[in-house]
């Protein structure tokens, strides 16, 4: 089965990607929405911009900003 319409994923979201960073981090932060995303890398803070197509294929799971509030 497939996905109907675009991933939910807001600014601030915190993301899990499928491969690592070549500095080893997974994770990394929504800075811009739009037809490309905008990532921060939490580990080296470097930031990249992916397609959004090419964005749904590689992340593995969104931890919401929400999430991270409620485990402090």
């Amino acid at each position: 089965m497939s996905r109907r319409g675009p991933l939910e994923v807001h600014v601030g979201d915190r993301v899990r990607m499928r491969k690592p960073h070549p500095c080893g981090g997974y994770e990394w932060e929504v800075t811009r929405i739009g037809a490309d995303i905008r990532l921060r890398c939490l580990t080296c803070g470097r930031r990249v911009m992916l397609p959004r197509s090419k964005f749904e294929k590689r992340v593995k799971a969104i931890l919401t900003a929400e999430d991270d509030e409620s485990a402090r």
